[in-house]
């Protein structure tokens, strides 16, 4: 706003810029809630669930967020290429588009592995969250 009002011109590419940027801190804090299990969710059926049930929809949750994360990782990673290939540029400064494509690939293969963190912990019982399931492990069958 300083250069809009104070010399009467635009940032460069601000626009741009801060909706390329946009996408790359989303991407980014997309790793901290898949490894927290912090994405919207619906707790009716699970707060009334016993511990031990509470983490097998937990693990389940996490199974299908991992196929949903894997697939979006490898559709971002062509978007990533075929930006670069097609040279691609914003309209003022005609910076390149791909490296913030780049930045916002690798938060979301951050989120892949911190979902794959996540099930880990799950599956051996250490709660990524601060006090569940601290005490129960899954028996000898997975349950």
């Amino acid at each position: 706003a300083v250069f809009r009002y104070l010399f009467t011109a635009p940032i460069p590419d601000g626009f741009d810029i801060s909706r390329l940027l946009l996408g790359v801190c989303i991407l980014w804090g997309l790793a901290s809630v898949s490894f927290r299990g912090g994405h919207i969710s619906v707790d009716i059926l699970w707060t009334m669930l016993p511990k031990k049930a509470q983490r097998i929809l937990d693990i389940a949750a996490s199974l299908v967020s991992l196929v949903f994360i894997a697939l979006f990782t490898w559709m971002l990673w062509n978007k990533v290429l075929g930006t670069y290939d097609s040279y691609e540029e914003t309209f003022d400064l005609r910076l390149q588009i791909w490296p913030f494509y780049a930045l916002a690939w690798g938060g979301v293969v951050a989120s892949l592995a911190a979902t794959c963190a996540r099930l880990y912990f799950l599956f051996h019982g250490i709660s990524p969250e601060e006090e569940h399931y601290a005490d129960d492990t899954l028996d000898s069958e997975g349950v």
